[in-house]
């Protein structure tokens, strides 16, 4: 038996079925991943959210990041793996979806329960007042006039994308959602991830401490390959279509 199969039969028998999904599950969306060779940190340095609070210059920098990574990847679409993926929702295969990836796009491909463990780089919000808004204008402002722009509603605090940034701690209350989503799975599939950045690379650990069959898709190695009963070293949407074949047979 494959190991498509096994995830196919798993899928089918769990009742309790959780998704994680990392950078390579938007790679087939044509927006690149951060730690693989050629991805996106091996051409910039992050910003520092200490950084950004405290030093123009980085605020800067990010904003100047930020602003051309909508320009270059803001029309991206849901690939074949984010639309199987929601279509196994709808279907009652799938019970919710973390996603590492701020872009969208499970909710794009038609998923509802989807936790964004770090946050949305669709909205920006303001540091003081926790104004919210889309982020297209203000991106599209801040690459016309290079100037930072400011909150509309305070018009004193930092504007700063919907995301977790390096060294900013995560949203309690979206932590809190996404361990119990963990602590609650069956079968806990993770796709795309490096398994790298705490504390969210935690959750599969957390998932296989509690029963959870553990499977992981990914390209590469990750930190946790010894732990899983399923490892699949593919493509993922390539993979999710020889499984969803199996589903349908």
């Amino acid at each position: 038996m494959s190991l498509h199969q096994e995830l196919a039969i798993l899928l089918t028998n769990s009742e309790k079925v959780i998704i994680f999904t990392g950078a390579g599950m938007s790679t087939d969306s044509g927006i690149p991943d951060f730690r693989s060779p050629g991805g996106k940190w091996s051409k910039v340095t992050p910003v520092m959210f200490n950084d950004f609070m405290n030093n123009y210059d980085s605020r800067f920098e990010y904003w100047r990041q930020k602003s051309e990574g909508f320009a270059e990847f803001g029309d991206a679409s849901p690939n074949t793996g984010h639309r199987l993926l929601a279509d196994w929702e709808q279907n009652g295969l799938v019970d919710g979806i973390v996603t590492q990836n701020i872009d969208g796009l499970h909710q794009d491909a038609g998923s509802k329960l989807v936790i964004e463990i770090h946050g949305t780089a669709r909205e920006i919000q303001c540091m003081h007042c926790d104004f919210r808004d889309t982020a297209d204008e203000y991106c599209k402002t801040f690459l016309e006039s290079q100037a930072i722009p400011p909150c509309p509603a305070c018009e004193t605090g930092l504007l700063k994308h919907a995301t977790i940034s390096f060294g900013q701690q995560l949203n309690d209350n979206v932590l809190l959602a996404a361990t119990t989503m963990a602590k609650s799975a069956d079968l806990f599939i993770v796709m795309g991830s490096s398994l790298v950045v705490e504390p969210a690379a935690s959750l599969p650990v957390i998932a296989k401490q509690h029963g959870a069959c553990l499977a992981i898709i990914n390209r590469d190695s990750t930190q946790l390959d010894s732990l899983a009963d399923i490892l699949i070293k593919d493509n993922i949407a390539n993979s999710l279509e020889d499984i969803n074949k199996l589903l349908n047979t």
